[in-house]
């Protein structure tokens, strides 16, 4: 091993570029690797969408509220920078889904919409007969073609007809993405329904299978069901600040944005907007695809970046006094189906679904704006936004006053589309970087997964990533 110090560039300070920062960090402590970091970040803060505001005993998340409590790598590192004891489960309740002015339960033993009881399926009043009927269409039809990406829409609609996947299965999924289903591609987003197709060729048989493989829980009648997400009791920035606070400071560089990057003979020079620049031996861009585009436009093997769309949306978290919502429904919240006329796409019941985020009497809503091909709403004012939710709400609570207040969080060109074929173009970028631009690495939401420990997982991989380049990994 080299003992000449090589020195890391970790672009972006969302959770994937602190992710990066940390864990190469330690690596570096703990193998005493001779390798700097900077971590440099256009904003004057750092933690990207994991921003909360806790106000008048209310805990009000902007971004994200939470995680999926099986994907254990957020888990990990909440261990790590000591915030596992602030970790909670959320309450579990019924959902319900929103059409044609009425909220219907979610049928029993779906699974992101794809029903795996027959019953349930069968008694709802969320589709009509003849659609139930063309749903078990998927009991006889041939599986999709071998390895062929296809749009999430065209998959749900050729498998269970169009009135499940539009009051059912889009509400949902959609809402994972703020995206268009009939655009998103079903291997870069949920290629688990592909493979299960592709095993027991019925979708519906193939889930239930599955799900039947899962170890159940065990139960007792006082017992109530684990929730399946995670979240921290003081709020996602207050993990996003524990793992700065393991950063050393002098490895971090805010308010200074990297305009361009440039390959010298064996090392990038990164050109800073207060005319400064950086020089790295590796790179891990955790930054949002446009932007990593526009830094390498030297490079035009990184023009497909252009052509991917990104959504625009809105949080609205309205607080209430209890007294405030007339018709309390039991359940945890609903999502919108596009056939109903709303503005919002989603609405979760804060307090009932998260206990900590709510003081005693009162009420939180939180609601979801914008989505693919209906972003206008973003850019109206707060006050435009909050009259609109509210008008929604009205519809379905009977709230009778106006909220003690409003928090709305505006996340502008946010939530990258993985569009049909993004797999492909990324494997196809990431073949030239190895040839043309060795030692530089993407990571974050715009490339391999939008959830929070999917970011952390592509952290993680980055610093393996680096350390293998530097022939200073274990593997």
């Amino acid at each position: 091993m080299t003992n000449e110090i090589k020195k890391v560039a970790i672009i972006g300070g969302g959770i994937t570029g602190l992710t990066t920062a940390f864990y190469l960090q330690k690596s570096i402590r703990d193998k005493k690797l001779p390798i700097e970091i900077k971590l440099i970040e256009a904003s004057h803060r750092l933690g990207g969408k994991l921003q909360t505001v806790v106000r008048d005993g209310f805990t009000i998340e902007r971004g994200p509220d939470s995680f999926l409590a099986r994907k254990t790598s957020m888990i990990q590192l909440a261990k790590e920078v000591g915030m596992d004891d602030k970790l909670v489960h959320n309450s579990t309740g019924k959902s319900y889904v929103l059409v044609n002015e009425q909220l219907y339960s979610m049928p029993g033993g779906s699974i992101m919409g794809i029903p795996t009881k027959i019953g349930p399926f069968l008694t709802t009043g969320l589709f009509s007969v003849p659609a139930k009927l063309r749903a078990a269409v998927d009991f006889i039809l041939p599986r999709s073609e071998t390895g062929k990406d296809q749009s999430l829409g065209d998959f749900f609609r050729r498998r269970l007809g169009d009135e499940v996947v539009e009051n059912l299965i889009e509400p949902l999924l959609s809402g994972i993405y703020a995206g268009d289903i009939d655009q998103l591609s079903l291997l870069s987003t949920f290629p688990q329904f592909y493979e299960v197709e592709q095993k027991y060729r019925s979708l519906i048989i193939g889930m239930k299978k599955t799900s039947a493989l899962k170890p159940k829980k065990a139960e007792t009648s006082s017992a109530k069901q684990q929730g399946a997400f995670l979240t921290f009791t003081t709020g996602l920035q207050s993990f996003a600040e524990a793992i700065v606070d393991h950063i050393d400071p002098e490895v971090i560089i805010k308010g200074h944005r990297v305009k361009k990057i440039v390959k010298t003979k064996q090392q990038y020079e990164l050109y800073l907007n207060n005319g400064e620049s950086i020089l790295a031996d590796a790179i891990v861009a955790a930054t949002p695809h446009k932007i990593t585009q526009t830094m390498f436009s030297d490079y035009r093997f990184f023009d497909p970046f252009k052509e991917v769309p990104s959504t625009s949306v809105a949080t609205v978290a309205l607080a209430f006094p209890k007294e405030a919502v007339k018709k309390d429904i039991d359940g945890t919240g609903f999502v919108v189906s596009r056939n109903s006329d709303y503005t919002i796409t989603a609405c979760t019941w804060t307090h009932k679904k998260w206990a900590h985020s709510t003081p005693e009497g009162k009420v939180l809503l939180r609601c979801y704006v914008g989505r693919a091909g209906d972003e206008t709403i973003v850019d109206l004012s707060d006050d435009q936004i909050v009259k609109i939710v509210l008008d929604d709400l009205s519809k379905t609570m009977d709230i009778t006053m106006i909220p003690d207040f409003a928090v709305v969080s505006r996340w502008n060109d946010s939530m990258p589309q993985y569009t049909v074929g993004h797999k492909q173009r990324l494997d196809t970028i990431e073949k030239h970087l190895t040839e043309e631009l060795p030692g530089v690495f993407l990571a974050g939401s715009s490339y391999g997964g939008v959830g929070m420990p999917d970011c952390v997982d592509q952290g993680m991989l980055a610093v393996e990533k680096v350390l293998q380049f530097f022939e200073l990994s274990d593997h």
